[in-house]
């Protein structure tokens, strides 16, 4: 059972950054291909990005792509660095480890574990 715990969410203002933290409480983090997602309230989750198990390779929807970043280091700690935020990326933030694909997954069905998420709400 791995335990995610998602911090640096809040408010920020159009323009701004924040990072978000994913940090787990598995010793074999490496075993997983994490992800970020988020959810608006109404609205379906949705893939944000992602990063493979060794930390190579990373892949993002279209709509952060130029202004996310995901890593993740060997302190178990998966990150989000989000720059130039807009109001459409009000969400809870979601990350999740999938232990089966060796790159992150697109789909939430995917992923085997979950934090509980962190709000980001971006004003105008």
């Amino acid at each position: 059972q791995v335990q995610l715990v998602e911090s640096g969410g809040g408010l920020v203002q159009a323009g701004g950054s924040l990072r978000l933290s994913c940090s787990a409480s598995e010793r074999t983090f490496t075993r997983y291909s994490m992800g970020w997602f988020r959810q608006a309230p109404g609205k379906e989750r949705e893939f944000v990005g992602g990063i493979s198990k060794n930390g190579i390779n990373t892949n993002a929807a279209d709509s952060v792509k130029g202004r996310f970043t995901i890593s993740r280091d060997n302190a178990k700690t998966l990150y989000l660095q989000m720059n130039n935020l807009e109001p459409e990326d009000t969400a809870v933030y979601f990350c999740a480890a999938s232990s089966t694909f060796w790159s992150a997954p697109t789909s939430a069905v995917a992923y085997d574990y979950w934090g509980r998420g962190t709000q980001v709400t971006v004003s105008s």
